[in-house]
């Protein structure tokens, strides 16, 4: 069994999601696996199942599409073009058990539901945080601030390995930036993901110096040094 002590799941966190939380949003074929179209583009493939697995995956995604690897640690046959290469690292919650230090419940952050998805999506296309998709929202639980009732700041769930979530689209329209929208939201996560009792994780741009240091002083710690690839396939 796994708890949210367990640190193996996060090796792998697209198919240990993908086989369990969120397996109701995964297509499969064989040994390759990946989300329904507009929910996630991620894709993953098994373990020592050599070339049979990426062919399952080009037959799963079709000629010419876009496998967004994640952090695979298998690289595909060399008929797959490369389409980006990124260093990130892997973070993990490690401040306290109890969501109780974090305060109280903030007024201001809304979650966010299927109404609010053009809000969402046109927050996406300003920020950029990273791959999202009209029906993104449905990986967890989304939430948001607003300034006059345009939505400024978002944050919400990704990935779900058991006893593990994801935060994740961590964004800040520009002119809300400098008023510690993304720790609240990050805050109002953790509170709700240690309350259902499992741990929070992230995972972060190598390059982006800013969010590292604020996720550390959030109570996140780098667990490890990940590799995100995205390939085209035959």
């Amino acid at each position: 069994m796994t708890g949210p002590g367990d640190t193996a799941v996060l090796d792998d966190p697209v198919t240990a999601s993908l086989h369990g939380h969120h397996a109701h949003l995964a297509r499969r074929l064989g040994g390759a696996v990946t989300y329904v179209p507009d929910v996630a583009t991620f894709s993953a493939v098994s373990a020592g199942t050599g070339a049979a697995a990426w062919d399952d995956l080009a037959a799963l995604l079709g000629g010419g599409a876009f496998a967004d690897m994640f952090g695979c640690p298998v690289l595909p046959p060399p008929d797959w073009p490369p389409v980006f290469v990124l260093e990130g690292r892997q973070m993990i919650w490690t401040g306290a058990d109890d969501p109780g230090p974090l305060g109280a419940p903030d007024p201001g952050v809304v979650e966010l539901g299927a109404g609010h998805v053009p809000d969402m999506l046109a927050l996406v296309e300003r920020t950029r945080p990273g791959p999202f998709r009209a029906r993104t929202r449905e990986l967890g639980t989304y939430l948001g601030l607003r300034d006059d009732g345009t939505l400024v700041a978002m944050a919400g769930e990704r990935l779900r390995p058991p006893g593990w979530t994801e935060i994740s689209a961590v964004c800040t329209a520009p002119e809300a930036r400098g008023r510690g929208c993304a720790a609240r939201l990050i805050r109002a996560l953790v509170t709700r993901i240690l309350a259902r009792g499992e741990r929070p994780f992230l995972h972060v741009a190598e390059a982006n110096t800013a969010a590292i240091a604020l996720y550390e002083r959030l109570g996140f710690t780098t667990r490890r040094p990940v590799t995100f690839r995205g390939f085209r396939t035959p």
